[in-house]
């Protein structure tokens, strides 16, 4: 039942499903599943699996909240067959809780009250609507008005109770529902930031998720008032033919009790659930916006094994200079002084070019942060080997590196600020091994992630953590401890094990050697292996990403042909004489077998292109040099839901609206653009005082 109700909710088909589970179950990981297992899934993708991974658990608790349910009922007497059948069947969180109402334990409601005042008889005969003259048959239950009162709260509160009336009213908030945002009186200027929702009016289902969330701000922020509303005739004449079926004297007192219900029980509770509901929707989207972010700028494109010269730029405080030699170590570290107050522009360059020469510096990173324009503009004019490229590195996040329990670990003696300079240059070498040594957080590149769900965020940032550092694969001699616990199947444990291992035993030769690992069962290692590489090890399958569970049949393909396996490895043309038909087995078939001379072809592949220095815009340097019209280059550097903003070459980033990057309709940024691409892009407007630029593809 599970399987089909997440076929019927993902769209994958139940026998892809299936598997998954099952596997997921047996403690395998999402990338060993997506990548190992493709046989069995019908080559489902990461997202695919994780979308399975997702719903399984949602209905796992689910279930976990039915035998709570029962369990409660059942304790109270009240569990019947019928009951314990509509539960058993019901597999909507929200119908669920619906069916629990009426059991819930309640505080001494209005209701119970009139119940123990003996009203209930009169509650039944008014629900009836058979009674010419209720106020006769009120009578007999004491003074006509209590009397009638208190049936009316007891019928309140059975309306309220009714799965099917709440069913209606949502369905009409989920059409109609409208969310109205004012102004708190007297925050205006406080609030000027929130100007756009001061007085607004928006149907719930047709805003935007960054819109919901900038009001939800605004209202947490005590600058906004928010609610949201349907129109109470609609809902009083919907709910009215629902119970009122004929022309009797106990219609008035019947409407009555429902306009209580409504008003004071059921619509309070459906406009809190509503507006939940719309939160989560734009929690997962600004979730989804965030860790797509995050994925291409963990998978930006690396320099290499090169020796880089790092600054953390700063003016008072000047620019905190190191020098890396190819492996990331710290040969030399020093402070130059090239802006305000100092001025020592000379002093500074000679020091940078004495340092590029002695220790054969091949790039220079700087941090775009404070100070960062102005530094990469100043070092552009200095008279630099013409082979030393120099890049502007996004600095988000290095400060929080520096000041952790890793870079003092690292660099107990050192100032925050050369930790972080450090920090910068390595992101230049490889973004993934550095990056991964910080909260995700942190990267800043997204739309409204602290306002969202952050366990939600955590957990869906690791997912994508582990996707990045699994989909390049890992140097298990040279990972450090934060980029190994990522690995499938490893951890924060068995990646120190690891660190331990090689510093007391050495080099790690072949991926088979890993078995000798302290607490590195079988399970994590059929999870780990494929995505670990020996580089010049003692078996050249151990710098590819074929899994050893199948070195047997490459090594059966090498003798087949009379060949040693090593002479199979990037040989193209011995490996396009293999025909793949004679291997597959069960369990081995041709999308296993492909991907087998894939990673055969080309042993130790980076995915990741090759890191190249930005290119701006000659002559300018600052927002006053734009003008309407101009032609800029820029660099995306952070996608919403709304468009991207991009790094034009000066201080202030511009910002190119959806309704600007094409000259087609999109409903995603995502669609035309991606984190670090290029783009070509024409001023629109430049608002000076604000410090806001706006630009467009159109016609481009």
């Amino acid at each position: 039942m599970i399987s089909k109700i997440i076929s019927q909710q993902s769209g994958i088909a139940i026998n892809q499903v299936n598997p998954v589970i099952n596997l997921l179950n047996e403690g395998a990981t999402i990338p060993f599943i997506a990548r190992y297992r493709k046989e069995q899934t019908g080559s489902l993708d990461e997202v695919a699996v994780s979308t399975i991974q997702n719903e399984y658990k949602k209905l796992q608790d689910l279930i976990k909240r039915k035998e709570s349910i029962l369990k409660s009922i059942e304790e109270q007497g009240e569990l019947t067959d019928r009951l314990r059948t509509t539960i058993g069947k019901c597999w909507d969180d929200k119908k669920l809780e619906d069916l629990y109402l009426p059991f819930k334990r309640k505080t001494q409601t209005k209701a119970a009250k009139a119940r123990k005042a003996g009203y209930e008889g009169l509650a039944k005969i008014i629900m009836a609507q058979k009674s010419h003259n209720v106020r006769e048959q009120a009578e007999r239950f004491g003074k006509a008005e209590d009397a009638i009162e208190g049936a009316q709260h007891i019928i309140a509160e059975w309306v309220s109770e009714n799965p099917a009336v709440r069913n209606i009213i949502r369905n009409i908030f989920s059409r109609k529902g409208m969310l109205h945002a004012r102004m708190v009186k007297d925050m205006e200027k406080k609030g000027e930031k929130f100007k756009d929702y001061f007085d607004s009016n928006e149907y719930l289902n047709k805003m935007p998720s960054h819109r919901l969330l900038a009001v939800l701000r605004g209202e947490a922020e005590g600058v906004l008032k928010v609610k949201v509303d349907v129109e109470f005739e609609e809902v009083m004449d919907r709910i009215g033919r629902y119970y009122i079926k004929k022309d009797s004297d106990a219609v008035p007192y019947l409407e009555a009790a429902i306009h209580d219900a409504l008003k004071r029980l059921i619509l309070p509770s459906i406009r809190n659930e509503v507006l939940k509901d719309a939160k989560e929707k734009a929690d997962e989207e600004a979730i989804r916006v965030f860790t797509r972010n995050a994925a291409e700028l963990l998978l930006s494109p690396p320099l290499g094994a090169k020796r880089i010269l790092g600054i953390d730029p700063g003016f008072r405080t000047g620019c905190k200079v190191v020098c890396l030699d190819d492996s990331g170590n710290l040969l030399y570290h020093t402070t130059v002084y090239p802006h305000p107050p100092q001025n020592q522009i000379t002093k500074a360059e000679e020091m940078i070019v004495k340092l590029a020469h002695k220790y054969k510096i091949q790039a220079i990173a700087i941090g775009d942060g404070t100070a960062g324009r102005e530094t990469y503009q100043w070092l552009r004019k200095t008279t630099l080997n013409e082979n030393t490229e120099i890049f502007l590195i996004n600095e988000d996040g290095a400060s929080i590196y520096s000041a952790s329990e890793l870079a003092r670990e690292e660099f107990p003696d050192k100032d925050i600020t050369v930790r972080g300079a450090v920090s910068i240059a390595r992101r230049l070498m490889d973004p993934l091994a550095e990056l991964v040594k910080i909260d995700p957080k942190s990267i800043g590149v997204g739309q409204y992630q602290h306002d969202v769900n952050q366990k939600k965020l955590k957990e869906s940032l690791t997912e994508t953590v582990e996707f990045c550092v699994n989909k390049v694969g890992i140097n298990v001699n040279t990972a450090s401890k934060h980029l190994l616990s990522y690995v499938s199947g490893l951890g924060p444990t068995l990646a120190g094990n690891i660190i331990e291992y090689r510093t007391t035993k050495g080099r790690i030769n072949s991926i088979e050697s890993l078995k000798e690992v302290p607490r590195l069962g079988e399970k994590a290692f059929e999870q780990c292996a494929g995505f670990l590489r020996v580089k010049k090890g003692l078996n050249p399958l151990d710098n590819t990403g074929v899994h050893p569970e199948v070195y047997g049949l490459v090594h059966r393909m090498a003798h087949d042909l009379g060949k040693t396996t090593e002479q199979l490895v990037a040989n193209d043309e011995i490996l396009q004489t293999i025909d793949l038909t004679k291997y597959i087995t069960p369990e081995t078939g041709l999308p296993t077998l492909n991907d087998i001379i894939k990673e055969l072809s080309k042993p130790g592949l980076d995915p990741r292109s090759k890191a190249t220095p930005r290119e701006f815009t000659a002559g300018l340097e600052r927002i006053d040099d734009l003008s309407n019209g101009q032609i800029v280059q820029g660099v995306v550097t952070n996608l919403t839901k709304f468009g991207a903003f991009l790094d034009i070459g000066i201080k202030e980033s511009a910002l190119l609206h959806i309704s600007q990057i094409a000259d087609r309709f999109i409903s995603d940024p995502a669609e035309e653009l991606s984190i670090n691409q290029e783009v070509k892009v024409k001023v629109l407007e430049v608002d000076i005082s604000r410090k806001r630029i706006s630009v467009t593809r159109k016609g481009m």
